[in-house]
């Protein structure tokens, strides 16, 4: 894991994980040893890219990358001049052009363009347009022209990753990429509660995230063992219920203004985030802060362990929704976002009838501070607010009750966040050897995280209904950015394209071979990713 390299102030650190193939789809038997990166002479086929772009059109020669290049970007749009600015970042060290930026012609440059009549692309598609006479990104949106810049990182050879002068040329195949996303969520989870990050670790996944168009980043941030946010009428909870985690480690919390960074940065690199605070299970970190939020007035000891449902909030209390009431109308004033997850599993120590009384009190709360309901697929248990989101965790083996009950709500009118655990929980050990994460929904290995429909996942739920993916990576035995790294890398790249591809790109033995090409470029990002033995992977 390397540190991110510096870029303007606007933009603060970055540092993305980048990805393109080489080898043609449809090409032969994988190789026995790792195949040479030629990427640094030749250009990238323009489809040669993750996630699989929508449509792609070959055409003449490529655009060449000079000393004289300019970025054109029009003045009247700060979105796009900051995209623009972002670019120029990532090129410069490696390329030591100087790339200026200017609203005027620039003959042979690269242009960004906003265009509101590119309604065929919606808020996130974009159209690259290379040939030698230059470079263009089209988008309606400025989400759209920046996911269009990292499919341009990802068209480059590996090198441009890298913090030094490296050699060129810097070529773009000729062509056209139109490409616009399949599901509108497409996400990741991060727990900071099991172990806590830091600013810079968290904002370090996130820079590695953008590459693959992920456009959410949901925080786990309360458990059983910590609290991760400053909630000023309740401070104990960060505090005090902040000050360990799992093993026994100091823990820590983000105070506001540290959150705020946070979502400054996930905003600059287009990600939403989605905060979750877990209840009315899951909130020993909580009930040791409050004595007053126990049924019995007592509060328990901090919890450093790794068992979960033997936590509830006290679902008879008035004061259990004054405390809710006070948590959420504090997270929503700082989360510019549209979702707020409230979590709701595992609730092994509230009674059914409890869990929804619960839930019908509190799912009013997150409305009436203008947020929409985000909760783990138990919440169908009782009953969804209008618009909410259940967030699928089960399993290929899930009992068909348990699937029924979440396909009912989905045909009913709850839209679906899919993260069955044995598919894409990144938390999952790839193999019997794999020295970190958990295995109790099996083995992972990065064929099966990738080799399935999320709009055919669910039995009785209508495809209409997924909203989109998400790969959660929970924090029991993850503690260390090398960690996250190597336990997310490649599977959640897999998830993206999962998100983001039609279903008819989904193909396993060509995605293995566009998945291979990136081991040069996340080498030249210092990325710690699992060489699984799946994949061709390229040498650098």
């Amino acid at each position: 894991m390397r540190q991110p390299r510096a870029l303007p102030r606007l933009f603060g650190s970055l540092l993305l994980v980048a990805a393109a193939g080489i080898a043609a789809i449809g090409a032969g038997p994988a190789p026995d040893r790792p195949v040479p990166d030629r990427s640094a002479s030749t250009p990238r086929p323009l489809g040669q890219i993750v996630p699989a772009p929508a449509s792609v059109s070959p055409d003449g020669a490529p655009y060449t990358l000079t000393p004289w290049t300019r970025i054109r970007v029009d003045q009247h749009s700060r979105e796009a001049q900051q995209i623009g600015t972002y670019l120029a970042g990532i090129l410069r060290p490696s390329t030591g052009y100087a790339l200026p930026l200017t609203d005027g012609p620039a003959p042979g440059g690269i242009r960004l363009r906003l265009s509101a009549d590119e309604r065929a692309l919606g808020d996130e598609g974009y159209r690259l347009q290379s040939s030698p006479a230059g470079l263009t990104l089209t988008a309606r949106k400025p989400a759209g022209l920046f996911h269009a810049v990292q499919t341009l990182r990802q068209l480059l050879p590996a090198a441009v990753e890298k913090d030094a002068r490296q050699r060129g040329p810097w070529q773009v195949a000729g062509g056209t990429v139109t490409d616009t996303p399949r599901y509108a969520y497409r996400g990741a989870m991060l727990d900071v509660s099991r172990h806590f990050f830091t600013v810079d670790q968290v904002k370090l996944y996130i820079d590695q995230l953008a590459l693959y168009k992920i456009n959410k980043l949901h925080l786990h941030l309360s458990d059983d063992q910590g609290w991760r946010i400053a909630i000023d009428s309740w401070p104990r909870l960060a505090t005090y219920g902040g000050s360990t985690q799992v093993g026994g480690g100091r823990g820590g919390y983000y105070t506001k203004a540290q959150y705020k960074e946070i979502l400054g940065h996930a905003a600059s690199r287009y990600l939403e985030v989605v905060p979750e605070i877990d209840m009315p299970g899951h909130t020993n970190a909580a009930l040791a802060s409050y004595a007053q939020l126990n049924c019995n007035g007592v509060a328990p000891p901090l919890y450093t362990g790794t068992d979960v449902g033997f936590s509830s909030l006290c679902v008879p209390k008035a004061l259990t929704y004054d405390f809710v009431d006070d948590v959420v109308r504090e997270l929503a004033a700082l989360t510019p976002g549209k979702y707020l997850h409230i979590g709701g599993d595992e609730a092994h120590s509230t009674s059914h009838a409890d869990y929804v009384a619960f839930m019908d009190k509190v799912q009013p709360i997150v409305a009436k501070y203008g947020k929409t309901v985000v909760g783990w697929h138990q919440l169908t248990g009782a009953t969804p607010a209008k618009g909410a989101l259940a967030q699928y965790w089960g399993l290929d083996g899930t009992s068909a009750q348990e699937k029924a009950q979440v396909a009912r709500a989905a045909r009913n009118g709850t839209g679906l966040i899919l993260s069955p655990a044995d598919r894409i929980y990144l938390d999952m050990k790839y193999n019997k050897d794999t020295p970190l994460g958990l295995d109790w929904a099996g083995f992972v290995e990065v064929r099966r995280a990738y080799d399935w429909d999320p709009g055919a996942y669910l039995p009785g739920a209508p495809a209409s209904a997924v909203a989109g993916v998400e790969a959660p990576l929970w924090s029991e035995t993850i503690s260390t950015s090398d960690h996250i790294e190597f336990m997310a890398f490649p599977r959640v790249v897999g998830v993206a394209e999962l998100g983001w591809s039609a279903a008819s790109t989904h193909d396993w033995e060509a995605y293995r071979l566009r998945l291979a090409a990136q081991g040069p470029r996340m080498e030249a990002l210092g990325i710690d990713f699992y060489r699984s033995p799946q994949v061709p992977w390229v040498s650098g």
